[in-house]
């Protein structure tokens, strides 16, 4: 699907509040209502709107630690190895990615006794041959969505 001007333009305003009305939506972009919901329901179909959630502070949550680890996994079990940590509890993101490693995962966690479990839960995987692990002492932007 090619999005146009009007379709980049409804995502953004998703992006900044994925609880607007049709309504609304319209209004603001001074298009009918019809329109802005044939768009969005073609977007959903297509795949490009996967779906509608909200963003957290995670700090505020108690996950006061990020952890970035890169993974090295052995004997061609990439996939899955990759499938079994993005089930992992603490997991927002995993890479499959070029260079010295072959994953990179991104979690966070309320304490170091559970990035610890983590880690151990991670090495005790039957392919993962080595993990290298960042702590984020700050974080200057944490945002996925994408304008």
């Amino acid at each position: 699907m090619n999005l146009d001007k009007l379709d980049m333009m409804i995502l953004n305003e998703l992006l900044s509040d994925s609880r607007l009305s049709y309504r609304k939506l319209a209004e603001k972009l001074n298009v009918a209502v019809g329109t802005v919901q044939a768009r969005i329901k073609k977007m959903e179909k297509e795949g490009i709107i996967k779906g509608y959630t909200v963003v957290l502070d995670h700090e505020r949550l108690g996950y006061q630690l990020t952890s970035i680890t890169e993974v090295i996994v052995s004997k061609g079990k990439l996939i899955d190895t990759e499938k079994e940590i993005a089930k992992m509890r603490n997991v927002l993101a995993v890479y499959d990615v070029t260079g010295d490693a072959d994953i990179v995962v991104v979690a966070k966690f309320k304490s170091r006794e559970e990035l610890s479990k983590f880690t151990k839960t991670l090495l005790s995987l039957p392919y993962v041959e080595r993990t290298k692990t960042y702590v984020v002492l700050t974080t200057i932007k944490e945002d996925f969505r994408m304008p």
